[in-house]
This record gives structure tokens, C-alpha cells and sequence, in this order.
């Protein structure tokens, strides 16, 4: 059986302050496509096609998006001297199997996912924040996650800091300030989950944030691995990040394009 794909999508955005009040946060736009389309073209790229989106804030955005996409993608002659006909002249749909579950506005992370699992009853599944991108293989992720047989794997990623550096030494007095490097990164959780049906039972309700409780107690369970990905990666936080990302697009450099 395929395995399916859920993406977290009901955030709101607040620090792309410009657009979030319009549309949800994975609706923002990279090259004329929300975040949310690319991230489902790096899955469609390696064969999974079965998307399940837990939207929340403004999720009407999203089932209007999918509602329309045949349209968007297509080219159409509309013809109202012949009784308002619609003619598809070039289609180019996605392979894709699109399930949108408004899963409320305030609801936390986990509890989101708890309230997709009549979706996946007895599945493992793929699982992804729908607000960053990567050049992963998650043919090889997936592979990982079978060879452990644990309950959940998490992609772990580096984060360059942002800003320069201050060596302190000895009873904090300051040694030199210096340029950022790679070696001053440090690994964090960045998505790109594999998650077997057990994990629902670790997650009590709505009000549960999947970072906290439930990680926390797959790693005491020893149940949580980790995935190391040194390629590419980004999240779209804050308008700094859009802006880098609308970049890498537009100047034909951007890494998780693999289709």
C-alpha cells in the first residue's frame, strides 16, 4: 500500500506579516506557487502522491486552491457565443490524491495529527511541516525508518547561526568576534517525519504540541530516530526567509527542485 503523506498547514504566518492576514502561511507564494505545492512536488518526485492536509486558519484558502487546479494548470478557450462552453485545450494536472481536513484554527500540532486518523487507520505514514523545503531523498528517509523498525524518524538538519560569532573564554572574558561557520551550526528537528500508527497513541488531544510530549516520550521510550540530512534545507519563518527562497527560484538555483 502506498504510503501517505500528511502536511501540517493551518499555521498562520504571523512573521510574514504582509501576506498571513490573507492566507494561510504554507498558501504563501514561491514563483507563483504556494510553499505547500512545492513541498508536495518533492514527495511526487519520489512517488508518493497521497497528500493529507491538516488545515486550520483560513483552510477555505486551501480547498479552493486544489478546488481550481485543473483550471490553474490548464490552458481553457471560454466561449459564451455558444452557451458559456469551457474548452480544455492542454491539461496538466498533478498525479496527486489530495485530502484536506480542516482540523481547527487553534488546534496544536499534535492534536492535529490526532484528528487525521480516521485517514490512516493502521498506516505508517509520511508526515512534514508544510512550511519548508529540502533536496532530501525520502525514498532513502523511508528506507532508514524501515531498517530500524522503530516508531518514529525525524530529519535532523543544520542550522547556520545568522550572525557573527563572540569566542569567550575563560571567566567570560571575550576572546575575538568572527564570521559564522558551518561548524557553529547545530541540528534540529526539520520535518520530514516517518511515523508508524502507534504514535497516536501518544498524543492525548487538541491541546497537544507534537514537539513536546510526545517526541519527549518516543526518546525515553527509545522509539525516536534520527535522519541526518546535510543537503539543503529551509524553513520559510519569517520574511527574510521568503525572501531568500523567492531568490534561489527565481535565479534557477533553488536545490529542492528535484522534478
Amino acid at each position: 500500500m502506498p504510503v501517505k503523506v500528511v502536511i501540517l498547514a493551518g499555521g498562520y504566518g504571523t512573521r510574514i506579516s504582509e501576506e498571513s492576514h490573507l492566507k494561510p502561511k504554507p498558501m504563501i507564494e514561491i514563483g507563483e506557487q504556494p510553499i505547500l505545492w512545492h513541498i508536495m512536488k518533492i514527495y511526487s518526485a519520489y512517488g508518493f502522491h497521497d497528500f493529507i492536509i491538516c488545515a486550520g486558519y483560513k483552510q477555505h484558502i486551501i480547498k479552493e486552491y486544489f478546488a481550481n487546479y485543473f483550471l490553474y494548470t490548464s490552458d481553457i478557450t471560454f466561449d459564451f457565443t455558444n452557451g458559456n462552453e469551457m474548452l480544455v485545450h492542454h491539461r496538466a494536472a498533478e498525479p496527486w490524491r489530495v485530502t484536506v481536513v480542516d482540523t481547527g484554527m487553534d488546534t496544536m500540532t499534535g492534536g492535529r495529527i490526532k484528528r487525521i486518523q480516521k485517514y490512516i487507520p493502521n498506516e505508517r505514514f509520511m508526515f512534514t511541516y508544510g512550511d519548508g523545503v529540502a533536496d532530501i531523498d525520502v525514498c532513502q528517509l523511508l528506507k532508514f525508518h524501515e531498517a530500524h523498525g522503530k516508531i518514529a524518524t525525524l530529519t535532523t538538519v543544520n542550522v547556520e547561526q545568522r550572525f557573527g560569532v563572540i569566542d569567550i573564554g575563560e571567566n567570560n572574558a571575550v576572546k575575538d568576534f568572527r564570521e559564522k561557520k558551518m561548524t557553529d551550526s547545530g541540528r534540529i528537528n526539520g520535518g520530514f517525519m516517518v511515523l508508524e500508527p502507534q504514535i497516536f497513541d501518544y498524543i492525548g488531544n487538541d491541546n497537544t504540541t507534537f514537539e513536546q510530549e510526545p517526541l519527549e516520550q518516543l526518546a525515553r521510550d527509545k522509539q525516536l530516530m534520527a535522519y541526518y540530512h546535510d543537503g539543503f534545507w529551509q524553513c520559510m519563518d519569517t520574511q527574510r526567509d521568503k525572501n531568500r527562497l523567492e531568490d534561489l527560484w527565481a535565479t534557477g538555483r533553488a536545490p529542492w527542485k528535484i522534478w
